[in-house]
């Protein structure tokens, strides 16, 4: 049996994001003929599963987070190579392992998912250290997999090579029922409401957003996000959050819960701009949400410019005023028949294991 080892998350169960998701769908899909084992941090899953759908979790003893990070990726890549047939990683944190891996470097497939290094939470040398580690990985892995077409076309014209084109699955989001249960903890759904769920950070454009919606009345919005989780997004709490008609909810995990709040919005708000297809994006598409977008190559490649964009305050705020004139069950329509067609983890992980099980 072939063995593949997943390297670059913080673990599952899945609690914090996209490369997390990721690795949660393909241990259940691959692991029923692949021997699949998912690299975790101990510091980060303090619960220690022993396996997860399928999946054996083998735990590092260093964060996932923060410069600590890298030395944890690179930790658990060099144990995963000695032990498994296909090494698959998420993000950059092993750049600066790979170089060193030898005969080794045949084993690696790569998926870097949008350009970190573009990130306006890092600093200056943090972004330097970053684009390092992409380069490295472009060079030395033996395979790459882009999860966007934008991002694609940066490989193939920044380090002229080519990539496999893997999406992300988004029909693990369902529409839900508004229940007495949910009116009464949440009673903005029994009402139109804008809506939106991001990590707050810069980059994804969330400042933007929240003074676009501060400077309409036109309709209620409701902002899910780790807002606690950072200094910025402190200080956007502090300066957003007692607004009448905007709720700033803190992260939630419960997948019930999250998809009662998003599956019932009037329109979904994506402010994402780094790269990459984002999975919150894709969701909100097979739920068949109303979606406007900030205005960006790689937004426009997941919809297929079938959402509507928007590039500044100005225009988002204007959109907001006058949404009651936009074609939105055409939008949402148009949304959920590609997701149905191109964002499925099926068809997503049978495309992992065309690249995972043919590389020599």
């Amino acid at each position: 049996m072939v063995s593949i080892a997943i390297v670059g998350v913080r673990g599952i169960p899945n609690n914090y994001g996209g490369f997390e998701t990721l690795a949660e769908y393909l241990a259940a899909y691959l692991s029923v003929d692949i021997k699949v084992t998912v690299y975790c941090s101990s510091v980060d899953m303090p619960d220690k599963l022993k396996q997860y759908k399928g999946a054996s979790l083998q735990y590092i003893p260093v964060s996932s987070h923060g410069f600590w990070g890298i030395i944890y990726d690179s930790l658990a890549l060099w144990d995963a190579v000695k032990k498994n047939d296909k090494v698959l990683l998420l993000g950059f944190g092993c750049g600066f392992m790979v170089p060193l891996l030898g005969s080794a470097k045949k084993k690696l497939i790569v998926n870097i998912g949008g350009l970190d290094w573009k990130r306006e939470k890092w600093g200056r040398l943090a972004k330097k250290v970053i684009k390092q580690a992409e380069i490295f990985l472009m060079k030395n892995c033996d395979r790459i997999i882009a999860d966007n077409k934008g991002i694609q076309e940066y490989i193939q014209e920044v380090y002229k090579r080519d990539s496999d084109l893997i999406f992300y699955g988004g029909d693990q989001a369902v529409k839900v029922a508004i229940t007495e249960k949910w009116s009464t903890k949440y009673s903005f759904l029994q009402g139109k409401y804008g809506f939106s769920v991001a990590r707050i950070q810069p980059d994804n454009n969330i400042e933007m957003i929240l003074k676009a919606m501060a400077a309409q009345n036109t309709l209620p919005f409701v902002f899910v996000g780790n807002w606690n989780n950072s200094a910025f997004g402190q200080k956007m709490k502090l300066e957003y959050g007692q607004l009448a008609h905007l709720q700033l909810l803190d992260a939630i995990y419960d997948r019930e819960e999250l998809d009662v709040l998003r599956s019932n919005c009037t329109l979904y708000i994506h402010g994402h701009s780094a790269g990459g297809t984002n999975p919150s994006l894709v969701e909100a598409m097979y739920l068949g949400l109303p979606v406007l977008a900030f205005n960006s190559i790689y937004n426009r490649y997941t919809t297929e410019d079938k959402a509507v964009f928007f590039s500044n305050e100005n225009e988002l705020e204007n959109l907001i005023k006058g949404y009651e004139k936009i074609n939105l069950f055409s939008i949402l329509n148009d949304l959920k028949q590609i997701a149905a067609s191109k964002y499925t983890w099926k068809a997503v992980a049978e495309h992992y294991r065309e690249v995972l099980c043919s590389i020599n």
